[in-house]
């Protein structure tokens, strides 16, 4: 019983980065490049699939707007599709003197109808196109309203641009070395309450069965008040650190990786933001420092964004 109280302790005392202790391929790593997940989920709903919120939230701004665009343009096409099938002759004042045929008539007095615009030009005749015309009106009464909610919600969404270096470094440091990585506030607004946890995890053999393990590691400090400027990150190896020991080669054998997370707060909103990187053991650089980015210029401190990857050689001895 005693045996099975231990195991139990053990367990709940265990490290887990919320990916389980399967996760122990050698091709994969858990945290792609861009700080998303890589985690492909199969057998969905449809719905849970197309996520379309999130999607129309998370997709870049150009292809939102072009989404946008292809969105109105189909949809007009549509109703202009229909008022041509009905007969132009029921609506009013066509006129095609001007070099425009029927139907881009028929598509612009859509355009109109959906954004309530109504010039007034052009208007239905009889039960069926008025009925038409009215739906098309509700639909883009509706269109709009969810449009205006998407665009509040990206421009409210915490979208945090944290520059990290591309790679991470096995640096001297004061008279050890230390694991070590830079990252710096791309946007002009503030951050403030900066906190960063890097949590260690590779397969190790636990009777006989390899299994994915998490450690987290002690940083030198764990959070700042502010990052006007960068931040490098250092875990000093000390002899209690996992990392105490470790070769690249080691790192390769057991598929290391370590996984960055970032939580601050945005001054613009005082909402909440994240952001997560990862390095696998191959993005390493042993025996390097990073060189200074801080410098003073006409009585301003200045940092140059594009160096917030740069490095030099050193000697860990």
């Amino acid at each position: 019983m005693a045996s099975k109280n231990n195991n139990v302790e053990q367990e709940r005392s265990r490290e887990d980065s919320g990916f389980g202790t399967r996760a122990t391929s050698t091709t994969a790593r858990l945290i792609r490049s861009d700080g998303s997940f890589n985690v492909r989920k199969l057998n969905q709903s449809f719905e849970s699939q197309l996520n379309i919120y999130h999607r129309l939230i998370n997709m870049h701004w150009i292809r939102f707007g072009l989404f946008i665009l292809l969105f109105y343009f189909l949809l007009n096409l549509l109703f202009a599709a229909i008022y041509y099938y009905i007969g132009v002759e029921h609506l009013e004042g066509i006129s095609t003197n001007h070099g425009m045929n029927a139907f881009w008539e028929a598509f612009f007095f859509s355009s109109q109808t959906l954004t309530t615009v109504g010039y007034g030009k052009i208007s239905p005749e009889g039960y069926l196109t008025s009925f038409v015309a009215a739906l098309e009106a509700l639909i883009g009464l509706m269109t709009f309203a969810i449009m205006t909610g998407l665009l509040y919600g990206r421009f409210s969404k915490p979208n945090p641009r944290i520059r990290y270096s591309e790679r991470a470094l096995i640096a001297p440091y004061l008279d050890i070395t230390g694991f070590m990585f830079r990252m710096a506030n791309e946007k002009t607004n503030q951050l403030m309450d900066v906190e960063v946890n890097i949590i260690f995890t590779r397969n190790e053999e636990v009777k006989g069965e390899i299994k994915r393990k998490y450690y987290t590691l002690p940083l030198e400090r764990n959070k700042i008040k502010y990052m006007a400027t960068d931040w490098t990150v250092v875990h000093p190896i000390t002899t209690d650190s996992i990392l105490f020991n470790e070769t690249p080669e080691s790192l390769e054998a057991s598929d290391g990786e370590f996984m960055i997370s970032v939580q601050a707060t945005n001054d613009t909103m005082s909402d909440p933001v994240h952001s997560q990187k990862s390095y696998m053991y191959n993005e390493l650089v042993w025996g390097a420092k990073f060189v200074p980015l801080l410098e003073a210029v006409n009585g301003e401190y200045r940092i140059d964004l594009s160096k917030v990857g740069k490095f030099e050689l050193s000697s860990l001895t």
